[in-house]
């Protein structure tokens, strides 16, 4: 496991508590760098939606817990957000979490003459996702080497 992956998953252990006692829930955690700063950020989900204050919270308690662990050795930001409406499916968790729900997704090259389409994600695997297709209504098996990237869709 990488010092990425390590910090992400005890990240995750601290926030069980934190999220349990309110109807939050975790979408996703990540542990990167940009430029010559690393960032903790943690993106939280509810019912509803999420608001500035429930943000806050979190970020407070959360950063209590890692002041009281201090297990991250760099210096980081922390930052505690919402995964927004388009949000982007990368771990198989934001997957599992958004069987059903229409995706738009975005090819690297072409794919049947396309660059981009949209439908309802059914299944997927790690060599796979599965879509209903919006314009056809049939399922479509998609190599998943050639998506460059899968985002819930916005309905408006």
């Amino acid at each position: 496991m990488s010092k990425r992956e390590d910090i992400e998953q005890r990240t995750e252990k601290l926030l069980e508590p934190i999220l349990d006692a309110t109807d939050f829930e975790l979408w996703d955690v990540s542990y990167v760098k940009e430029g010559s700063e690393m960032y903790l950020r943690v993106f939280i989900d509810k019912p509803g939606g999420i608001m500035i204050d429930d943000c806050v919270e979190v970020s407070r308690k959360l950063s209590d817990r890692l002041d009281e662990d201090d297990f991250i050795e760099d210096a980081y930001t922390l930052e505690v957000s919402s995964p927004g409406l388009g949000r982007k499916l990368v771990k198989d968790r934001e997957f599992t979490k958004s069987i059903g729900r229409d995706v738009d997704v975005k090819f690297y090259r072409p794919v049947n003459g396309k660059k981009d389409i949209t439908g309802k994600l059914i299944s997927f695997d790690k060599e796979t996702i599965t879509i209903e297709m919006q314009d056809t209504g049939e399922a479509e098996s998609l190599s998943r080497s050639d998506i460059a990237t899968v985002k819930l869709a916005i309905d408006f």
